[in-house]
């Protein structure tokens, strides 16, 4: 072993210095062609399934195109890891070789072999294969020699599967990071939120002074608003942001399958059952669960949710150990909850757990001074989505998108954007196609006209044509309290005409200095 020590030191040297095993392998064999007769240095690797033999390296000229294919499933596999895993050093003519222990050489090889197991912590990693093209150039006394080698060549292989397990956990993290920012309509994850300065200024406050703490959070808004945009920037900003954010669509999980979704499930606890499986609590363990439309789960799923609300702890289905998990809960629904309370559809101490903070995201018909933003926004997106030259709405086209009412929301004005840059393939916008017939606006019910909100009209008069927003807000506002008598909420009140939250609505009459009492009539 001491005369092997200089060469071993150097190909050690070789193998920890080039992570990646192509570099290493050819370092390498121009450290064993000064003492080996090689023209070749094979590096094999044995798969997870230890079935069969894929070549990593090869090293040398005129190597077979296909070499470096995978090569096909061996007739014999369990002698072959069973030969890798004993270290074993076999020496001979590569057909000869190939007879033997079938799966060890690659297809297209030939000449004299010289070739050993490699292993590491007591399991077979693969082999080493060492190729003369001339016959009869390996020697016995070579077989010490590679023996020596087997340990940093071993090392070498360990070190490649690593880093492309690691090159592999970086491309899916990208594409996962890819694939939210798409779904989320952002470009960066440090994009800010378009309104965050203008219709959302208060949301955006509410969610700067409840995100440092644990407490329950609880979305309200209509579908589409962009609750789950609040949800993450709520955990953007707390002390969990390097844990994980994980979203459940409560109303797409099936009533029998919901334990096992949200909770977890034991081995063999059901049919089909065959593995242990954690839930999305488990999942979340040290980040955020954001549970949207947490107003269709089921009366038996809302009781064991309200458990581990109020101690953390919960049991896999089929499972009798207690659990615990740290996870900070975000709930959203578009639906009355407190109407739901009432009429006994929700629990009113899981109401309670989690209306500790309650955020109220306006739709987009309430804040229309950020339309024009957003459509910039998803312009901008929707161009470099479908590569087209970027083009921005017009004034004329921005009054338009102002005027209509968005049942949809911000996800409704997401589509009739990239639908104009469609229709426009890149010379405009054509938002007025976008938005005219039943494409843009989708069929309802007829509402009972007296339950059902005025709709805001969607032109302006002539005459107020040089109107600030506000002012147009408030003449609006004003038009309704007159209408209604002064009443603010109510199925007769000025909010229910203008179809926004009673809230809402007194917070604007209070930044527009509006007195409701003076549309009161007199008492007799």
């Amino acid at each position: 072993m001491d005369r092997f020590l200089p060469l071993l030191l150097e190909v050690w040297q070789q193998a920890c210095r080039n992570i990646r095993i192509d570099t290493s392998a050819e370092a390498i064999a121009a450290v064993l062609a000064r003492r080996l007769p090689l023209d070749h240095l094979l590096i094999r690797q044995l798969d997870p399934a230890r079935t069969q033999l894929t070549t990593l390296a090869w090293t040398g000229q005129h190597v077979p195109p296909s070499a470096t294919e995978a090569a096909p499933p061996p007739t014999a596999p369990a002698p072959l890891a069973a030969w890798c895993a004993a270290r074993a050093i076999v020496r001979g003519p590569a057909d000869a070789l190939a007879r033997r222990l079938p799966g060890l050489l690659p297809p297209g090889l030939q000449g004299d072999v010289l070739a050993g197991g490699l292993v590491l912590d007591g399991q077979a990693v693969g082999a080493a294969i060492l190729a003369a093209d001339r016959p009869g150039r390996f020697a016995p006394e070579h077989e010490p020699m590679l023996a020596a080698l087997l340990d940093p060549l071993a090392v070498a292989v360990q070190n490649d599967r690593l880093i492309r397990e690691l090159t592999a956990l970086r491309e899916a993290a990208e594409a996962d990071r890819a694939t939210l920012l798409a779904r989320l309509g952002r470009q960066d994850i440090t994009d800010t939120i378009v309104g965050a300065d203008g219709g959302l200024r208060e949301v955006m406050h509410r969610v700067e002074l409840v995100a440092r703490a644990d407490t329950p959070v609880l979305i309200l808004g209509e579908t589409g608003s962009g609750k789950e945009v609040v949800a993450r920037a709520i955990h953007g900003r707390s002390p969990r942001a390097s844990g994980p954010f994980l979203r459940v669509n409560c109303g797409a999980i099936a009533p029998e399958l919901a334990d096992s979704e949200l909770f977890g499930h034991e081995r063999g606890s059901f049919t089909g059952a065959a593995a242990q499986r954690k839930g999305w609590f488990e999942r979340a363990d040290g980040g955020t669960l954001f549970l949207d439309e947490i107003g269709e789960l089921s009366p038996a799923i809302q009781v064991r949710l309200l458990r581990i609300l109020q101690d953390g702890t919960f049991q896999r289905v089929g499972g009798e150990r207690q659990l615990r998990v740290d996870v900070r809960v975000v709930a959203a629904t578009h639906r009355d909850l407190a109407a739901m309370v009432g009429a006994g559809q929700f629990r009113a101490d899981l109401w309670y757990r989690i209306n500790v903070f309650p955020i109220y995201l306006p739709a987009l018909r309430e804040r229309p001074q950020d339309i024009p933003a957003m459509a910039t926004s998803f312009a901008l997106r929707a161009a470099a989505r479908l590569g087209l030259p970027p083009r921005l709405p017009t004034p004329e086209d921005t009054e338009r998108l102002i005027a209509y009412p968005w049942p949809g929301n911000v996800r409704e004005l997401a589509a009739v954007i990239e639908r104009a840059a469609i229709l426009g393939n890149g010379r405009a916008l054509e938002i007025p196609t976008a938005l005219g017939g039943h494409a843009a606006t989708p069929a309802a019910p007829t509402p009972d006209p007296a339950a059902a909100p005025a709709r805001i009209p969607t032109q302006r008069p002539q005459e107020h044509h040089d109107e600030t927003l506000d002012e147009v807000v408030r003449r609006r506002i004003e038009a309704a309290l007159a209408d209604c008598l002064g009443r603010i909420e109510g199925p007769f009140g000025a909010a229910r005409r203008l179809g926004i939250n009673p809230h809402t609505l007194r917070a604007r009459m209070r930044r527009l200095g509006i007195d409701w009492t003076r549309f009161r009539p007199p008492r007799a």
